[in-house]
């Protein structure tokens, strides 16, 4: 008995244990259920939108989408810079593992040294993002994309091309790797080519590629296109011939500029020496500034016509008036003036034919110091034109009120001023256009022609281009720079070079500016040499044949009729330079 009741606790006492286990084990089973209820409650209800944030972070990104610049072309239509599709390879540093064989064509593909791959990785590993190279062409980078190296990826951009490559260089300028204008008009125009670049969501596995497109946030925006006043054609003539001319007289530098009279239109503007806008490798400092609107220097005696200008608008002269310019030589505040001979007595033609400085001199000597300053100043000289070209500088035009007698007669003829290239041009352009200034432009003008603004006395600009005909016959200073079939009307300019220590030895710059048909204005060509060498330094003997080329070939190319048929049957002269000294 006794021993069946100690059975019979022995087995309560383990239906108590087994219970007691089993509600331990089925209270750990609902706290598990509930943390899982209440976990599923935090992750689907209270904190959805944080990991809904969390994990888009990881596979959710935005993504730009480039678009192509607007291209640049010349008046008729003709490209000068067009944006093409390239690629970019970049990294994920964290996923890059090339073998040894896909490391070994990778390097071949870019050009890149192995090693330097390898350290581009190692610095970039704390990056989710480094470029290896850009710009590849797309056929070559398919290449690279077939290897399937981890961590490689792809990426479209544009790349700006230049098919004229540096005939239009310094006009139309350079973009960087970002397709962001740098200079010229891809600089001052940056804003209206550029357009603006599209964003869109997309999601992305582990290994950076898109899986899925979530929506668009911003369509890409093309550039604009930008229609120049430049003539393609009448540019390679002048790039060409100043190219040439260059070599031809061992020139340092030089630039050419076409104006169109009536609308003020740029028509070509060129220098040498020039770069390749393609090869970045040739753009270095200096061949990148456009010298027509950067390079100042004295205009030397083609600022005679303006001299002439203020003194016929005085009243008290005609272009008939004699003026005695024996023996040749005068001292003007203790300072000597002269011309190379002594020429007598001469009428106001007969001083710009064979630009005397002594002749100039005494009749701007004649007048108040103001009469010449307000036509220089009304011209465009020491302003900058309206052409809106990046860096274009200024010039200089003293004040009248500092001039003393010996600063007033040499302003008369070149010296104590600078000018670039285009004001010249510009200035000419009046002379040409009965006195009207019309601003200058690198733009197509499709309307109507610029009013303009009267700055001389029309008589009075047609006179001065009637006595400037004589530079181009016998006994003047240019006759290398006529123009068969044209009447051409034009002045030479040698001014001496400054250096560090005062105007240098055998250092000219040598200038022609013209304007055809002389019956009827259309063009003006300005042509600038910088120190040509040896004996041929004269403006007339240099520049002037620069210009004839020039000229000639951009009448024709406009289909500008001849007002000199007769001129036609006559051949040019040939390039003899005279053994005696010249006034120039």
């Amino acid at each position: 008995m006794q021993v069946r009741q100690v059975k019979k606790n022995k087995r309560t006492s383990l239906v108590s244990t087994y219970q007691w286990r089993l509600i331990i084990v089925v209270f750990l089973l609902f706290t598990i259920v509930l943390g899982l209820i209440s976990r599923l409650i935090n992750l689907t209800v209270i904190n959805r939108q944080f990991l809904r944030h969390q994990g888009n972070a990881r596979t959710v990104r935005t993504v730009n989408i480039p678009t192509h610049r607007g291209m640049i072309l010349d008046r008729n239509g003709e490209p000068l810079a067009i944006s093409t599709p390239v690629e970019a390879i970049w990294i994920d540093p964290a996923y890059f593992k090339p073998n040894r064989q896909q490391l070994s064509l990778l390097s071949h593909f870019l050009r890149i040294n192995p090693k330097t791959i390898l350290e581009i990785e190692r610095r970039g590993r704390l990056k989710e993002f480094v470029y290896l190279k850009r710009g590849l062409n797309p056929s070559l980078a398919k290449q690279i994309k077939d290897l399937k190296i981890p961590g490689v990826f792809l990426q479209t951009e544009y790349h700006r091309y230049y098919p004229e490559g540096p005939v239009m260089a310094h006009v139309v300028g350079l973009t960087n790797v970002d397709d962001q204008g740098q200079e010229g008009l891809e600089l001052a125009y940056n804003s209206w080519l550029e357009g603006q670049s599209g964003l869109k969501k997309v999601i992305k596995d582990r290994l950076g590629h898109i899986v899925s497109n979530i929506r668009m946030i911003r369509p890409p925006k093309p550039g604009h296109d930008l229609r120049l006043s430049i003539d393609k054609r009448i540019q390679y003539v002048a790039f060409r011939e100043l190219k040439a001319g260059i070599e031809r007289y061992q020139a340092d530098s030089g630039s050419v500029v076409v104006l169109d009279v009536k609308t003020g239109e740029i028509l070509a503007m060129v220098n040498w020496p020039s770069y390749n806008p393609n090869d970045r490798l040739t753009v270095h400092d200096g061949h990148t500034r456009n010298r027509a609107l950067t390079d100042l220097f004295e205009p030397g005696s083609t600022i005679k016509s303006f001299s002439m200008a203020s003194v016929l608008a005085s009243g008290q002269f005609k272009p008939n008036t004699q003026i005695d310019t024996s023996p040749g030589w005068m001292i003007v505040a203790g300072k000597r003036i002269r011309d190379e001979h002594n020429n007598g007595i001469m009428d106001l033609s007969k001083i710009l034919q064979i630009s005397s400085n002594m002749g100039m001199s005494k009749l701007v000597l004649s007048l108040p110091a103001e009469n010449l300053w307000n036509t220089l100043n009304a011209v465009g000289f020491g302003q900058i034109t309206q052409s809106a070209f990046p860096g274009e500088r200024t010039g200089s035009l003293p004040n009248f009120k500092v001039w003393n007698p010996f600063v007033l007669a040499t302003l008369s003829f070149g010296y104590g001023l600078s000018v670039t290239a285009l004001q010249l041009a510009q200035a000419y352009a009046v002379l040409a256009h009965g006195g009207v200034k019309i601003p200058v432009t690198f733009l197509k003008v499709n309307e109507e022609p610029p009013i303009g603004q009267q700055v001389l006395n029309k008589p009075i600009g047609r006179e001065i281009l009637a006595m400037l005909e004589s530079v181009l016959t016998k006994g003047g200073t240019a006759p290398l720079a006529r123009v068969p079939g044209y009447r051409v009307t034009g002045k030479t300019g040698t001014a001496r070079i400054v250096g560090l220590h005062g105007y240098e030895k055998h250092r000219y710059n040598s200038i022609f500016i013209g304007i055809a048909p002389a019956s009827h204005p259309r063009l003006v060509v300005a042509v600038v040499l910088h120190d040509p060498k040896g004996r041929w330094y004269y403006g007339g003997y240099t520049a002037g044949p620069i210009f004839s080329q020039v000229m000639n070939n951009a009448l024709h190319l406009l289909n500008i009729p001849p007002d000199d048929l007769a001129s036609l049957n006559q051949p040019l002269p040939k390039v003899v330079l005279p053994s005696h000294g010249i006034q120039d």
